[in-house]
Order: C-alpha cells, then structure tokens, then sequence
C-alpha cells in the first residue's frame, strides 16, 4: 500500500482536468500514455514545464496511483465513472483524493470543523488550525492555499468577497446512488485514523461536509466492504480490509 505522506497536493486542480485524468485512465492503465493525454489538456491552462507536470502528478496520483492505495476502491470509480451522470462524478474525485493525499482529507476536516461552528473560513483560518494540529511544514502555507482554490472550483466553496472569505456549500452534492454513497464512507473510513467510527459520526465527518448522504446503516450492512459491531447503544463501522 503506498500513500502520499508528505502534503503532494501541491497545485491548484480543476474539476475539468479531473474529468481529463478519468477519462485518460478508462482509456489506458499506462501512465505514460496518461500523461501523455493530460499534457495536451493542461497545456490550454498552464504554461510552465514545471508547473504543467506538477499538476499531472497530482492528477495521475489520484486517478492511477490510487490503485496502489487500495484497488478494489479505485476498480470500483473507474466503473462508476462510466455508468452515473457527469455530475456526479465529483464524488468519485473527491474520494480518490481523500485516498492518496492524507493532507486533502486534513485540509477539508478543518474546513468542515469551521463550517459547523460558523466561524469564518479563511485562508489564513484554516492555514492556522493546520500549522496547530500537524506543525508547520514546509509547504503547508502554499498547498493549503491550492486545495482551498481547488475547492472553490469544485463547487465545494464559494467565494465571498467581504474578508475573503469562503462559504462552505454543506450537503450540496447529492446522489440517489446508494452504492456511491458507501464507496465514498468507504474512501473517507480508510483515509481517516480511526479504524472505527459510529455510523453516526461517519456520516458527519467534516472532511465530508459537501455531501450529502441518505443511506441507512443497513445500506452498510448489505455491503461486504464494511464490518458492523455492536458496541455499547453504537453500532461501529469498520471496513473489511
């Protein structure tokens, strides 16, 4: 299992080149011919060498490189991809992403945590809750500012001119899928620390505030990906590994 344990997500992602790294992916299991694809894509946007293939790396990570974080995860995107709506697809980026990048899945809890107390999201809020729970690295600051801009692309925060601040769109992605919505409690259980969580706090995690979920636990109960313990008056998810 290989997983991303530096911050990596270092540039600004558009949902279109998502898309582009998808589609790139369902047509060949080479990265070089991946890259090869989204360098013609993210050449119209960017025109640095470097900063043109620090985007692909990021791209590639989260639609190639994620198979070696759990494959049976990313075996199942790719055929959703091909099966549900176009706009449905931000629930498949947004969990391969939380699977491969650990600093994503922070970024979007802090996010997430300001939300649900209605404190102001800031960048410069959220770059300092970050710096206090995991120290201040290197490249916290810039990658901080990238996923906060990718975000904003996404649909996941809108942009409040006032004090630059962002507003989070809790709940706004939404699906009749049930099996989208366990692969991505799937994709958030195996990104996060506890190998075990309440159905009810699963649900709410903030990393998870954009979505919105309307399965049961017997939804889980049904699925061989997750293993459900009685403990106390909770019933415990953990994923079958």
């Amino acid at each position: 299992m290989t997983i991303d344990k530096g911050i990596g997500f270092n540039r600004t992602i558009f949902l279109r080149w998502l898309e582009a790294a998808a589609d790139a992916r369902l047509q060949s299991d080479e990265i070089s011919i991946m890259r090869e694809r989204l360098e013609s894509i993210v050449s119209l946007d960017l025109q640095g060498v470097d900063a043109r293939r620090k985007t692909i790396d990021v791209l590639v990570n989260i639609w190639h490189k994620s198979a070696s974080v759990d494959a049976d995860l990313h075996n199942q995107a790719l055929s959703f991809f091909s099966s549900i709506p176009s706009s449905e697809h931000i629930w498949l980026h947004y969990g391969l992403t939380l699977l491969y990048f650990p600093f994503f899945r922070q970024t979007t809890a802090v996010v997430g945590q300001f939300a649900r107390t209605d404190e102001p999201i800031t960048r410069q809020a959220i770059k300092g809750r970050l710096a206090a729970e995991i120290g201040h690295l290197g490249s916290l600051n810039r990658s901080a500012e990238r996923i906060v801009a990718s975000l904003v692309d996404w649909g996941a925060l809108v942009h409040q001119k006032k004090g630059n601040i962002k507003l989070p769109q809790l709940n706004t992605f939404k699906t009749n899928n049930p099996d989208i919505q366990t692969w991505l409690l799937a994709c958030a259980l195996f990104a996060h620390h506890s190998d075990q969580l309440p159905f009810p706090d699963l649900i709410r995690l903030p990393e998870l505030f954009p979505f919105r979920f309307t399965i049961t636990m017997d939804t889980l109960r049904k699925n061989a990906r997750f293993n459900i313990q009685k403990q106390g008056m909770w019933d415990m998810v953990s994923l079958n590994k």
